[in-house]
């Protein structure tokens, strides 16, 4: 039975097929997960809609990575499943990484028999409690007729406001229950704009400035608002910087980009906002790595924070003007503010400064600077719209400090600074972006830990290029080991891995090298390669950041 009226249509479905319903209404193409009894219905009912693919991974861990990194590459909300407490417990880092990156998730957790609720059922866990602090929704439904409600309510929830995680835990015995089913539209984003009180606040605050920057962050992505951020910056020549991991929200190669507040950001940048005296903060939380630990917005600068969720303005640092507002909708607006100043040369002082830390010289391309090498070689034989991803690690400095993002939606990596979350999100990229060449870069201790994903991108032949800095270690650990315990290493040294062998084995194809001749034969083979790659480069245990050697470490303990 099928009834239609102007707003919802109804039909008389299983929960199962009601959840799919509703995930076809919100046009989801993917699901990924790891097979769980508890929610059978749900995957059978995917098997009859031809429109959404399911991606069975090998753990929750990197099905829910896959998943984040499928919604920040797509801007649509990914879509994770898992089984009870097991799984869900398995999961748990994707939804953390979704939380702290504003990432669009839902994730469906088949929860036990609502007969068995409450005695320690198999696998028994209180879902909906279990996620609340580290989800921005949480819920469990036990009423059939309140399927459509409660899962489009998810959706809308992941995707307005500040973006996030929300988990809907399914008792089993639920999803074979039927009704009639009603359905309503698919989300439609709100965009609030800011007053014109808020404007005029802006355009007064800016006249007095002498040295204002823009910090950009992910609101900046999350509402497609590169282009009006150009504009914004071009025209009162306002330079940029990028919150952490979020290095595309302007072309890098452009004048008023000044670089990325990250870790390891070096102190040449850092003096940047250091030297700021208004800071105009466009979609992002100002958080603890942003911020330098919280050091860098002094009491003197005047803040504007302009942020989707009013919830962000203010949590850190309490602002001169805070505007909630959609930043695509909101830099609109500032365009019509009228400015008797522009700060051109402050702007060119700095980009000079930038160019002066960021730039591969020939002393960096030597032998003795092979990561920086490995850096050049991407830069010149990636196509411009490469899209990449990485782990959390030290060898990611090498990438945040050199590699020149020219291109919007180009990046996707973990503010949350998982570690295993590089190679799974490039599987999910490479979903949203079939056309484009995605290339994930790890350590040995990170790719470690999802690694079994290779075989699910040769499975459904999703060819990624996954390379891999071996120094057999947990490098970033062991580096603050020789900060703060000199001479005393515990627990960071790892065994040797094969990795290239373990990806041939499993039908990937597999590169080792150790030059970077070796290296630039690989990544040209890998990109003319229709299937999944792995390179593997064997790295200098003592290079253990961009600035610093194990050696130099202990030398200025001695």
């Amino acid at each position: 039975m099928i009834e239609k009226s102007s707003k919802t249509t109804k039909r008389t479905l299983t929960s199962a097929h009601a959840i799919v319903e509703c995930m076809k209404i919100e046009g989801v193409k993917h699901v990924f997960c790891v097979p769980g009894e508890s929610y059978l219905p749900i995957m059978d009912a995917i098997y009859d809609e031809p429109s959404i693919k399911l991606i069975s991974a090998r753990h929750e861990g990197g099905a829910s990575f896959m998943a984040e990194g499928y919604a920040k590459a797509s801007g649509k909300p990914g879509v994770v499943m898992a089984t009870r407490g097991v799984g869900g417990s398995n999961l748990t880092i994707g939804v953390h990484t979704a939380h702290q990156d504003s990432t669009p998730m839902v994730v469906f957790l088949g929860q036990v028999h609502s007969d068995f609720r409450g005695r320690e059922g198999f696998q028994e866990v209180d879902l909906d409690q279990y996620f609340s602090h580290i989800a921005k929704w949480t819920v469990e439904i036990r009423d059939a007729k309140r399927v459509p409600e409660l899962v489009q309510r998810a959706f809308r929830v992941a995707q307005t406001g500040r973006p996030g995680p929300v988990v809907v835990s399914l008792p089993e015995d639920l999803l074979l229950h039927e009704s009639v089913m009603a359905f309503g539209p698919p989300v439609r984003r709100p965009a609030p704009r800011p007053s014109q009180n808020e404007i005029n606040g802006v355009e007064q605050l800016l006249q007095s400035s002498e040295h204002p920057i823009i910090i950009a962050g992910g609101g900046v992505k999350a509402s497609g608002a590169e282009e009006e951020l150009k504009q914004f910056a071009n025209k009162y020549q306002i330079p940029v910087m990028a919150s952490f991991r979020r290095h595309d929200v302007l072309p890098n190669d452009h004048p008023l980009y000044l670089g990325h507040l990250g870790l390891g950001t070096h102190k040449s940048i850092l003096e940047t906002v250091q030297q700021s005296d208004v800071i105009l903060a466009f979609g992002t939380r100002l958080s603890e790595v942003t911020t330098q630990d919280y050091s860098m917005i002094t009491g003197e600068k005047r803040l504007v924070h302009i942020d989707i969720d009013y919830e962000t303005i203010g949590k850190t640092y309490q602002p001169d003007i805070g505007i909630v507002a959609d930043l695509k909708e909101g830099l609109q607006d500032l365009l019509s503010i009228n400015l008797s100043t522009v700060w051109k040369d402050w702007a060119e002082e700095r980009r000079k400064v930038y160019e002066n830390v960021t730039r591969l010289t020939l002393q960096d391309l030597d032998c003795h600077n092979f990561h920086s090498q490995i850096i050049g070689k991407l830069q010149a034989h990636l196509p411009k719209d490469a899209l990449v991803t990485n782990d959390a690690g030290n060898f990611a400095g090498w990438l945040h400090t050199f590699f020149q993002f020219t291109e919007r939606n180009t990046y996707v990596g973990p503010t949350s600074g998982a570690m295993g979350y590089g190679m799974p999100a490039a599987l999910g990229a490479k979903l949203a972006h079939p056309q484009r060449t995605v290339i994930s870069l790890s350590g040995d201790g990170g790719f470690m830990m999802t690694m079994q994903e290779i075989e699910t991108a040769v499975r459904y032949n999703i060819p990624i290029i996954s390379i891999v800095f071996n120094n057999k270690m947990y490098g970033t650990i062991r580096m603050h080991q020789e900060m703060h315990y000199p001479f005393k290493p515990i627990g960071t040294e790892l065994g040797s891995v094969p990795f290239t062998n373990l990806a041939q084995s499993i039908g990937a194809t597999g590169y080792f090298v150790r030059t970077i001749d070796e290296f630039e034969m690989a990544i040209q083979c890998a990109l003319q390669t229709e299937k999944p790659v792995v390179i593997e480069i064997e790295s200098d245990p003592n290079l253990i950041s961009v600035s610093s050697t194990i050696e130099g470490i202990r030398k200025q303990q001695r």
